[in-house]
C-alpha cells in the first residue's frame, strides 16, 4: 500500500476503506508518510469529501493512534458534551454540576481559547489553585469518588488528531466538515465518552454561520457516534449575540456561580438547561426532556447543584473562598460603562467583534501559549430585541488601561446596531438532531 494511492483515489473522488484510512493516519502519526503528502490527502478530503463510514473509519484510526481512557471501571455510562465554540459560552461551569448532581456522573476534558472564543480551562484558572492538568489516574480517581471532573486533556489521547490539526491549519483544510466531526468525535471517544451531547453554534460568533452547514457538521458528528456505537445527540444553537452578559475569564466564572446559586442571565440559564435535557435523556437519567427540566430545576433550587461545584473546586486544589465570595476575585485596573448613544430597538449584537475584542483587551489569545489576563472583559446589558434609551447603560468594559477602554469602547458600539422598530429576540435552539 502506498501513499500517493490513496491520495489519488480520494484526490478523485473515490471511497477509501478502512484499511486504507488506517494506514494513512498511522504512518502520518508515525512519521513515514511526510507533511506534504497529507497536506495534499486532507486537500483531497476537503474538496471531495467523505461517507461518514470513512469519517467513522478515520475518527477511530485518530482514536486507536494514542491512548485510550476506560471510564467503564468507575462508572456504568460516561456522558459527555462538546460545544463548537463562541462568546460568552460559559456552559460547562453550569451543565457539568447541574448533571451530576441529578446522579449522572460527568468526566470532561475540555481546552483552551483560541482566537475569539473563550476555553473553559481558562476561566477555570481564574479560580486560584484550580488544577487543570490532572494524570489520567487522578481523572479517574475524582470521578469515582465524586462522579465530577473537568480537566485538559492529555498529550497521549489521539496524537494523530493534534498532528493533523496543526497541518489543517498551514495548509487551508481547517473548513473541512469531516475533517472537523473526526477531529471533535475522536478526542471524545478517546477519553471515554459513551454518550456525547454536542452544541453546535452558528452566526456571527461562530465557526459555521449557516443553519445548513451546522447541520451538516451535526449530522455528520452524530453519524460518527452511532457507527462507532456510541450515542450522541446535538443542539445546533445560536451564536449571533453573545451567550449571557459576560464575557471573560473571572467575569464569566462569576456568571456561572450566579446562575447556579439561583441568578444569573434567564437566557444563558434557559440555554443550560436544553443542553442538560439532552444529556440526562442521554443518560438514560431521565425519560422524557420534560422530566429532565424538571429534575435540574430542582437541583438548582435545592443547592445540590452548587454543592457540587464546590465540591469539583475543592477536589481539583482550588480555593473554594473565592466561589463562595466572589468579591474576592481581583478586578481590573479600569472599569467604564458606555451609555447608549440612541434609542431604539437593538437589531444586531455582533459576537464575533465582541470576542475579538475581549480578546484584544487580553481575554484570549491570538496564538497557542499568548498569556491572558483574567480580570478584563466586557459585560453585554443588553440583548437583540430589547429596547433601549438613550444614554442608559450598554455595555461595561475591564480593561487594563484607560486607552484600552477607549479603544474597545469604538469597537463594541459597532458591534450593536438599532432599528426604529421591534425586533424579535433571537432563538435560543434552532433544532436537535438525534
Amino acid at each position: 500500500m502506498r501513499a500517493v494511492d490513496i491520495i489519488i483515489k480520494k484526490r478523485d473522488g473515490g471511497e477509501l476503506t478502512k484499511q486504507e484510512i488506517d494506514f494513512f493516519v498511522q504512518g502520518f502519526t508515525e512519521g513515514s508518510i511526510p507533511d506534504y503528502q497529507a497536506s495534499a490527502w486532507t486537500m483531497a478530503i476537503l474538496l471531495n469529501g467523505m461517507t461518514p463510514q470513512e469519517t467513522t473509519d478515520l475518527t477511530m484510526a485518530m482514536v486507536n493512534s494514542g491512548e485510550t481512557l476506560d471510564l467503564s471501571s468507575v462508572v456504568p455510562l460516561a456522558v459527555d458534551k462538546h460545544s463548537s465554540g463562541g462568546v460568552g459560552d460559559k456552559t460547562t461551569l453550569v451543565v457539568e454540576p447541574l448533571v451530576a448532581a441529578c446522579g449522572l456522573p460527568v468526566g470532561k476534558m475540555s481546552g483552551r481559547g483560541l482566537g475569539f472564543t473563550g476555553g473553559t480551562l481558562d476561566k477555570m484558572e481564574s479560580i486560584p489553585g484550580f488544577r487543570v492538568d490532572l494524570s489520567q489516574e487522578e481523572f479517574l480517581a475524582q470521578l469515582d469518588e465524586i462522579g465530577l471532573v473537568l480537566s485538559g486533556q492529555t498529550a497521549v489521547l489521539a496524537p494523530a488528531d493534534g498532528k493533523f490539526y496543526a497541518l489543517r491549519d498551514v495548509s487551508g483544510t481547517v473548513d473541512s466538515i469531516p475533517l472537523i466531526a473526526s477531529s471533535i468525535m475522536s478526542k471524545k471517544i478517546a477519553a471515554g465518552a459513551q454518550a456525547i451531547v454536542l452544541d453546535v453554534k452558528i452566526g456571527l460568533g461562530a465557526f459555521m454561520e449557516t443553519q445548513e452547514e451546522a447541520r451538516e457538521l451535526a449530522q455528520f458528528m452524530v453519524d460518527i457516534a452511532q457507527l462507532a456505537d456510541r450515542k450522541a445527540a446535538a443542539l445546533i444553537s445560536d451564536m449571533n449575540q453573545p451567550l449571557g452578559v459576560a464575557v471573560g475569564n473571572i467575569l464569566e466564572v462569576k456568571e456561572a456561580i450566579a446562575t447556579l446559586r439561583g441568578g444569573g442571565p434567564n437566557s444563558f440559564l434557559e440555554h443550560c438547561l436544553d443542553v442538560t435535557e439532552q444529556m440526562l435523556v442521554l443518560g438514560d437519567a431521565a425519560q422524557t426532556a420534560e422530566e429532565a427540566r424538571e429534575m435540574a430545576l430542582k437541583a438548582l433550587q435545592d443547592g445540590s447543584a452548587w454543592e457540587h461545584f464546590l465540591e469539583l473546586v475543592e477536589a481539583q486544589g482550588g480555593d473554594v473562598s473565592y466561589v463562595e465570595d466572589t468579591a474576592k476575585f481581583p478586578q481590573a485596573a479600569v472599569i467604564k460603562s458606555v451609555p447608549s448613544p440612541k434609542s431604539g430597538y437593538l437589531s444586531q449584537i455582533h459576537a464575533r467583534i465582541v470576542g475579538e475584542t475581549a480578546v484584544d483587551l487580553g481575554a484570549g489569545r491570538e496564538k497557542k501559549g499568548d498569556p491572558i489576563d483574567h480580570t478584563v472583559g466586557i459585560e453585554i446589558l443588553k440583548e437583540v430585541g430589547d429596547s433601549v434609551e438613550k444614554g442608559q447603560a450598554l455595555f461595561v468594559i475591564h480593561a487594563s488601561s484607560a486607552a484600552a477602554a477607549d479603544q474597545a469602547e469604538k469597537r463594541l458600539l459597532d458591534a450593536h446596531q438599532w432599528s426604529d422598530q421591534p425586533v424579535p429576540a433571537l432563538p435560543q435552539v434552532y433544532e436537535i438532531i438525534h
